[in-house]
């Protein structure tokens, strides 16, 4: 390919980037991320997210980071979050528990589970189910890398997305990072729970960092997350001293499985 050739396909690309990131989706996510810069940034619908972890075992925290921005993205016209989780990795790794997500704040009939076959039945139902203007989101469990998922996939996906304004969270897991076409790319890791009340060597309430590893949206790259009835809640990072709960000293001696929790001693 000659000099002039190269710049002109260059410069093709150039415009095709500038044209997606004037479409309509992305620009309200901007106003969005504006007017919530305090705490963890409320986005709106229409974009691709990947949402990545080192580990399966955080499997979880990754559900939960996607769970939490599908959650706010329901609306009376949009009901639905749909799952989809490859039929064999649902066996070896279990489903989503209807206790756990009421308790995360999340109406487990608002989640529709469906198990694929195979990679290409699943990108397949991605792209049908974010075409249903009552589907608030998709979540797509990706177990490892296929090659069925390139850029050209990811392309088609982000594309979808934005024109029918529903979110499309993949969980990936793993170190390496494939080219894709996603607006915003995550990365989740453990952090130290924070500490309880009456004994700090006992693990507390668990936390996560989310890290921003791609995209334009977003001016802040990391957050300490922790979990609550509502979703997902940003903590100010501080160091370990600060991870200790404020409060007035018990007034008696009482039972410890009672220690923990004021409001039932008072």
């Amino acid at each position: 390919m000659s000099a002039p050739d190269r710049q002109q396909r260059i410069a093709a690309l150039r415009d095709s980037i500038a044209d997606i990131e004037r479409k309509p989706a992305l620009a309200e996510a901007r106003t969005m991320v504006e007017k919530n810069a305090q705490g963890f940034p409320v986005l709106a619908g229409g974009l691709l997210q990947e949402v990545f972890t080192a580990e399966r075992r955080n499997a979880g925290a990754v559900l939960g980071f996607a769970l939490a921005q599908a959650r706010g993205l329901i609306t009376e016209q949009r009901l639905a979050v749909i799952y989809l989780q490859l039929a064999d990795e649902a066996q070896k790794l279990g489903m989503p528990y209807g206790p756990g997500l009421v308790s995360f704040g999340f109406d487990p009939e608002a989640l529709i589970l469906v198990r694929p076959a195979n990679m290409a039945e699943l990108l397949w139902a991605v792209e049908e189910a974010i075409a249903c203007r009552a589907v608030a989101a998709v979540v797509a469990d990706i177990g490892g890398h296929s090659k069925l998922l390139d850029f050209t996939a990811s392309r088609r996906l982000s594309m979808r997305a934005a024109s029918t304004g529903g979110s499309i969270f993949m969980l990936r897991y793993g170190e390496d990072r494939e080219a894709s076409a996603a607006h915003l790319r995550w990365c989740l890791s453990p952090a130290p729970s924070a500490q309880r009340r009456y004994d700090a060597k006992a693990p507390g309430p668990l936390r996560w960092r989310a890290q921003l590893e791609r995209g334009t949206l977003i001016k802040q790259t990391e957050w300490l997350l922790g979990w609550t009835e509502n979703g997902f809640s940003a903590i100010a990072a501080r160091g370990r001293t600060d991870r200790f709960v404020s409060g007035t000293p018990l007034p008696r001696a009482l039972p410890a499985h009672l220690a923990d929790r004021l409001p039932e001693t008072a």
